[in-house]
């Protein structure tokens, strides 16, 4: 079982400050602190989104979490980055800065998949583009130090969370180092802040230096050695990586770290153990032996709670791939809060030590969080001026946080834990009760009751002693854990209560179903199916081809048939014409040119037409990344034998990918003639004949190449122009788990020879 924190969340002393009681809003200038009664702020906010005093808006949950901590809170939002000027509108805060990016990376918020910028926000008044600069936590953190150079500097959100160590850049396509490090921060905060920020709060209140601070989870900071009282292990020890190629040898320069300096010597002339022998490993796998068998658990040693472990450094990742996967690797083992590691890792002089995860917050703590006082609506500053990503939102509920799926493609894992954290059934009501009252507008339907996952409420782990040691990064992939709780009882009787309550006429479900989980509890399909659909429900197969699936950790297409074939029977059941709304992504690492035309194939066979679709995007630390940079599997031990993963680069084989899924789009044909042609597929897939994916070059387009001048099926001139309206498909066809899956040496015209065509590879459909 994963231990309890000393301090609860809402049991610390409050701030003498809490006699001021809660703001109506969290103020924004000098004027609403005259309103308020204050002198000053003891926190300033600063954040890259507007302000919205909403539960799904990061910088809203933690101002009121840290005012109903006694603390007056100020928020800078969307600041002028290029003066301090800004930074200084609140005035200096006593105790620090909070310092985010908002609610996404924003580079992800300011540039497409394709490094193209954006010239809109989500999270800004009127959908207005460059209202944040590029990399904002590391701008906004370095006018706080230029507007009061003595004020702690704290950063958080997702951009800190996902940058906290050496870290592939895709913008730079560079290696970058520790966020802290450009930043000038003086401590990080990763994952949700709650528990580390309140505790660094009130520690910092209390007249403690922000420089001593060195032992809160979820919190990282820089030093020039290591802690004393920790004993270190190199990371080679515990998860040894194999060289790819014999000559040169990656490894014949490396030099092995150790953080004990009595030790370094022996250290670094000792060579790397198998991980089956490693001491470490074999001591803390006793002692979980001991746990199940001996009652004196508790009075045990515990090595984890003494040793950190001694990553690659930054200039080792830097320049070595494969030691870049072998970190990641090691990374994304030390994410369980019950029995995770400190990690470090140097950076020239210095060292970055990052501390194992926080503590999940218990459901009292869940529900203390969403009932804080939020308004639910913008700050009044804007007026009537529409923040897209609040009418999105404004009438969904977050019922809980993580996800336990480990979508190598997905941040959620690196940024939230895999540990579900899931609210009461009388918080989510109450919630509800909240959105009809403050709400303008309101019209009784709640647009979404979820959360990463709209199907993981409640569902935890069955094996506290499982739970508090497992370092497997997914528990549904390959398969679902037999520890895994799959009873979908509560989330069923949730929706009920929900949408019983007195003027509330419909509940949807928006977050996205995983699939594969849903089949565990047909009742789960039955009523979400049969009460909770709005005529369409989008699930995300990603793929269909074993190959990028593998890569994504995403389940076979056996589950999304098994799941259709039930959402078809209960949505027929009651009387409703509803379609899946499958979401699909292009230039996954993993992902060959032979694997997107088996899924256009598919996609064309189910009649499935997609407007918009989304080019694999590389966010950092995440697993897929790792793979796109490294084009190493890091997946899986690195060894001398390990295969290369073919990783689609460069921006004509990604438009390509891109184009292939919008194959009905007459803009993309060109390059998808060109490209099936060179495969040598052009007699079987181009034409009208059934079967075919594009059809034959017509005269019209001939006398649009000749009038140009310009060969279009070369690739001159071609952009395969993307729509950005409607739905991603309409869901209407009916899947066909025998689609013929084929390759470039096997390719068999299944209309002439009247051969029935075989199940795919890794589609096992009960």
């Amino acid at each position: 079982m994963i231990p309890l924190p000393q301090v609860k969340l809402f049991e610390y002393p409050k701030y003498w400050a809490e006699c001021y009681g809660s703001a109506p809003f969290l103020p924004m200038s000098r004027q609403e602190m005259d309103q308020l009664g204050w002198d000053s702020c003891d926190i300033i906010l600063v954040t890259g989104d507007a302000y919205v005093d909403h539960p799904s808006f990061g910088m809203a949950v933690i101002g009121r979490m840290l005012e109903a901590q006694g603390f007056r809170v100020g928020i800078i939002a969307q600041p002028d980055w290029h003066s301090k000027d800004a930074f200084m509108s609140l005035g200096k805060p006593n105790l620090f800065y909070g310092v985010t990016a908002g609610n996404m990376d924003s580079m992800i918020n300011r540039y497409t998949a394709e490094r193209r910028l954006r010239h809109d926000d989500a999270y800004t008044p009127h959908n207005e583009g460059g209202k944040r600069p590029d990399r904002a936590v590391l701008v906004y953190s370095q006018r706080c130090k230029e507007a009061y150079k003595d004020v702690p500097v704290v950063i958080g959100g997702i951009e800190a969370s996902l940058r906290r160590i050496a870290h592939y850049d895709y913008w730079s396509d560079k290696v970058r180092r520790s966020i802290l490090f450009d930043a000038k921060a003086d401590l990080l905060i990763y994952g949700n802040a709650e528990r580390p920020l309140v505790e660094i709060a009130h520690r910092i209140a209390k007249g403690e230096d922000v420089r001593t601070i060195t032992d809160v989870r979820g919190s990282a900071f820089l030093a020039k050695q290591p802690l004393p009282g920790w004993k270190g292990i190199d990371s080679r020890n515990i998860d040894k990586p194999g060289k790819i190629d014999p000559i040169p040898s990656p490894y014949q320069d490396m030099t092995a770290t150790s953080c004990d300096s009595n030790k370094a010597e022996s250290a670094a002339a000792e060579p790397a153990k198998d991980v089956s022998k490693t001491p470490q490993v074999i001591e803390i796998s006793e002692h979980i032996s001991a746990k199940v068998r001996n009652k004196n658990w508790d009075n045990k040693a515990k090595p984890w709670l003494t040793t950190y472990i001694n990553l690659p450094t930054y200039d080792q990742v830097k320049n070595n791939k494969v030691l870049y996967a072998h970190a990641s690797r090691i990374f994304h083992q030390e994410v369980n809060p019950g029995s995770a590691k400190p990690l470090v890792q140097s950076h020239g002089d210095r060292i970055i030590w990052l501390n194992p995860p926080a503590y999940p917050l218990s459901t009292e703590e869940m529900d203390g969080v969403f009932g804080l006082p939020y308004q639910r609506v913008p700050h009044p500053v804007y007026g009537d001026a529409k923040i897209p990503a609040y009418d999105m939102i404004k009438t969904s509920i977050n019922i809980m946080r993580g996800c336990f799926g480990g979508c190598t493609f997905c941040s959620i894992t690196e940024h939230e834990g895999r540990i579900i954290q899931s609210r009461s059934q009388e918080s989510i009501i109450e919630e509800i009760e909240d959105i009809k009252e403050k709400v303008p507008g309101f019209t009784g339907v709640i647009s979404d009751l979820g959360g990463p996952t709209a199907n993981m409420y409640k569902l935890n782990c069955k094996s506290p002693k499982a739970e508090a040691t497992c370092r497997k990064p997914s528990c549904v992939w390959p398969t679902i854990c037999g520890h895994l709780d799959t009873d979908h009882t509560p989330t069923i009787e949730l929706y009920r209560k929900a949408r019983n309550v007195k003027g509330i006429k419909k509940v949807l479900i928006a977050s996205g179903v995983r699939y594969d989980l849903a089949v565990e509890d047909p009742n789960y399909v039955k009523e979400l199916a049969r009460h909770h659909v709005g005529g369409y429900l989008k699930i995300a197969p990603e793929h269909t081809e074993e190959g990028p699936l593998s890569k994504m950790m995403k389940p076979g297409m056996g589950s999304y048939y098994r799941f259709k074939e039930l959402f078809d029977f209960y949505s027929k059941e009651a009387g409703k014409k509803q379609y899946l709304i499958p979401y699909f992504i292009s230039a996954h690492p993993g992902t060959t040119d032979m694997d997107m035309i088996n899924m256009a194939l598919w996609l064309k066979e189910n009649n499935f037409k997609l407007d918009q679709v989304q080019n694999f995007y590389p966010s950092p630390l995440a697993n897929a990344t790792t793979l796109y940079h490294t084009e190493v599997d890091s997946l899986k031990n690195v060894k001398k034998n390990s295969a290369a993963v073919t990783v689609p680069k460069g921006g004509r084989q990604r438009r390509l990918h891109k184009a292939i899924l919008r194959y009905h789009d007459p803009a993309n044909w060109p390059i998808i003639r060109e490209a099936i042609t060179k495969m040598g597929l052009a007699r079987k897939l181009i034409g009208s004949k059934e079967g075919c994916l594009v059809p034959a070059e017509s005269r019209a387009e001939k006398n649009l190449q000749y009038s140009k001048g310009k060969n279009n099926a070369k690739g001159n001139k071609t952009s395969p122009g993307q729509k950005t309206h409607g739905r991603k498909g309409t869901g209407k066809g009916k899947a066909n788990p025998g689609l013929t899956r084929f390759s470039s040496n096997q390719f068999n015209d299944r209309k002439k020879s009247g051969a029935k065509p075989g199940r795919r590879q890794g589609q096992n459909p009960k």
